[in-house]
């Protein structure tokens, strides 16, 4: 009885003169039957909500996605700890203690005599290991775990190259006597950084190019859609072919894989021809959202182009390219693995997946060259495309749309 007159007392005081009387009965009626049903204390006490954005419920829906989520952290986690590999796979050793003096070949170049060997150039430090080990005087060698290089012909095995797999060499050796567990390792490294540096640059491009003829529209959209047509009927194989055979690519010795300048070069040649694709996808876009209230409340209150175009535009139509990254990051590892199987992608004796799956071709009775640089290579590609999958379904428009 108290709570029905503290009822009729607030829609007393509420009513103002410009209420009609309908308007006064729904409200007592809704009122009424929140009380009745004790929905209106509960609301009173509860304390007031805070939205959750968009982003942070992809990113949820992403974690969510199990096979996705799980492909992502076992990518990401390799990847970083391929950049370990000097560490972990080497042949080069972390620290040497000869004569009460410490050395770091790791970090800096020692010629063989300085460590009392009959020999020019990069000492064998296994062998310097095993020497120390003899002569019981307290010199020692700390190598990698896995103490085999990239690069490194282990020409002392028995037999001719390649050889089977062993306790020593889990995957072999190829037709070169070098180790295929740690070119393999290597070439993970290599083909994931070339695919994300080609995305980057790529997707950077196409982001601008396409933001500016979707904002600006009109006579520079028509001549930059031309543009862009004739360039992308330039044909990729014939121009690499013909740039490879101008300017020759060197592997320069000493030097990380991944700061070759022949590396570079093709970074960039596979993104000029790559950035075609997303600009039409962002340039649909950026016409979609600029006839949207926000942007013409920007327009009236000063705000430049160039800041509504890439802080206020840009954030909302990033859909398209999240989700098309992993399967564009799929398609460089792919063009990447082809071009260094035909010949024309990086220089020997750089580690390389399309290298490897040419000697298997090469001999296909060896099936360690044939099955485990295929296997890498299945594997990576599959765990990426179930990122896509998931990326696409986490980042889907029309499951947060208010038009369903």
């Amino acid at each position: 009885m108290e709570t029905q007159n503290r009822l009729d007392d607030r829609t007393t005081t509420d009513i103002s003169p410009t209420q009609s009387v309908s308007a006064i009965s729904a409200e007592t009626a809704v009122r009424s039957h929140e009380v009745s049903e004790g929905v209106a204390p509960l609301m009173e006490s509860l304390p007031p909500t805070q939205s959750e954005s968009v982003l942070r419920r992809r990113l949820r829906k992403f974690r969510r996605l199990k096979r996705g989520y799980w492909s992502f952290l076992g990518i990401a986690i390799a990847y970083l700890i391929s950049f370990l590999l000097p560490l972990l796979a080497n042949n080069t050793a972390l620290i040497v203690r000869y004569r009460e003096d410490w050395y770091f070949p790791i970090l800096r170049f020692h010629s063989a005599s300085e460590f009392g060997q009959a020999a020019f150039g990069t000492p064998d430090y296994r062998g310097l290991r095993e020497q120390f080990a003899r002569e019981g005087q307290g010199n020692w060698v700390l190598m990698p775990p896995y103490p085999y290089g990239p690069n490194e012909s282990l020409l002392d095995l028995p037999g001719v190259p390649p050889h089977p797999p062993s306790r020593e060499h889990p995957f072999g050796t190829d037709d070169r006597g070098r180790d295929v567990l740690v070119r393999l390792a290597y070439g993970f490294n290599i083909s994931l950084t070339f695919a994300l540096l080609v995305l980057l640059l790529a997707d950077g491009t196409g982001i601008v190019v396409g933001g500016l003829l979707g904002y600006v529209s009109g006579k520079l959209d028509l001549l930059g859609q031309r543009v862009i047509e004739v360039w992308s009927s330039l044909p990729f194989l014939y121009t690499i072919i013909i740039v490879s055979s101008i300017v020759v690519p060197v592997y320069v010795p000493g030097r990380m894989q991944v700061l070759q300048p022949a590396f570079w070069l093709l970074v960039f040649i596979l993104a000029a021809f790559d950035w075609m694709g997303i600009t039409y996808y962002v340039r649909g876009e950026f016409y979609r959202e600029k006839a949207k209230d926000y942007v013409a409340a920007a327009i009236v209150t000063g705000v430049s182009e160039p800041a509504i175009m890439f802080r206020h535009i840009l954030p909302n139509a990033l859909t398209p390219v999240v989700s098309f990254a992993p399967f564009t990051i799929v398609a460089n590892i792919s063009a990447l693995v082809a071009l260094d199987f035909l010949g024309f992608g990086l220089p020997a004796p750089t580690p390389s997946w399309g290298e490897l799956i040419g000697q298997g071709m090469e001999n296909l009775t060896k099936w360690w060259l044939v099955f485990f640089p295929l296997g890498v290579l299945f594997m990576t590609l599959l765990l990426v495309v179930f990122i896509g999958e998931a990326v696409r379904e986490a980042f889907d428009p029309k499951e947060y749309s208010r038009l369903r």
